[in-house]
């Protein structure tokens, strides 16, 4: 009796070894699988500026109130356009503040851009994403994005020379090193290049406070729901996609005669 008894136990121990064993196994495999889909994750994010949106977590403003800065529009304020209200022709912009390819477009295109602006050419909308501080880690998209805010409540020329110097060649960090747009300290250095923020002690304050946290995610949220942006930077004139075809999509014009090509051809649609 005892003997039959020591080896049904003994043959559960054994069945018990064995399912746990299958449960770690299934474990480690979704984690490798876990850890190799965050991998390719990144390489896409990565190259040429191509993004692949991607949730963050942790404690990133979303319970924060909704400040909406001045010069923006919508229920949440997530409408940013800047130039003459009754210029006929809209540009849309869909960026990210860390985005190498965006930095790269802006240092040619920008001042063309801000010069159609002014002239009433078109007015630009802008949509912007934080996206790559899922896929290169950090805070600094969204970080860039607030300071942004607070340059907006400004005026949208302070928003537009901010932007501007935050991808100038001088402070664009390079998305492989250090996430310079999570310090507060660097955003405003780069803020003192602009007439308008320069010792603003207000907007210095919205920035080191996080004032417009939560709406940097309201409008990355607002960015992300445009379903057929799949890489940043991408160019619209009038809802048409400007740049060159490639296998991986059009890729924004990479010289100030592609994009003055590029928009007179539409505007004479």
């Amino acid at each position: 009796m005892s003997n039959r008894n020591n080896q049904a136990n003994k043959q559960a121990a054994r069945e018990r070894l064995r399912a746990e064993r299958e449960r770690q196994a299934k474990k480690d495999r979704l984690r490798r699988q876990l850890l190799v889909g965050g991998a390719i994750v990144g390489v896409l994010a990565i190259a040429g500026g191509i993004g692949v949106v991607v949730a963050t977590s942790g404690d990133d403003g979303a319970n924060a109130p909704l400040v909406k800065p001045a010069n923006s529009s919508g229920p949440k304020g997530t409408t940013i356009v800047v130039g003459k209200a009754d210029a006929k022709n809209t540009l849309d912009l869909f960026e990210d503040p860390r985005c190498p390819g965006c930095a790269s477009f802006e240092q040619t295109a920008g001042a063309t851009i801000e010069k159609d602006i002014k002239d009433g050419k078109y007015k630009a909308s802008y949509h912007l994403g934080t996206f790559l501080d899922g896929n290169l880690q950090g805070t600094g998209s969204k970080n860039a994005l607030s300071a942004l805010g607070a340059a907006l409540n400004v005026s949208p020329d302070a928003f537009l020379k901010y932007k501007y110097a935050l991808y100038s060649k001088e402070f664009h960090p390079d998305e492989r090193g250090p996430d310079k747009f999570a310090d507060d300290s660097y955003l405003i250095k780069a803020a003192d290049t602009v007439p308008a923020l320069k010792g603003n002690a207000a907007f210095q304050k919205a920035v080191k406070d996080g004032t417009y946290d939560r709406w940097a995610l309201e409008v990355s949220n607002a960015f992300n729901s445009v379903k057929d942006v799949k890489s940043t930077p991408t160019i619209k004139l009038n809802g048409t996609v400007l740049g060159k075809d490639t296998p991986q999509g059009k890729v924004a014009p990479s010289s100030v005669a592609d994009y003055n090509s590029l928009v007179d051809k539409e505007l004479k649609k």
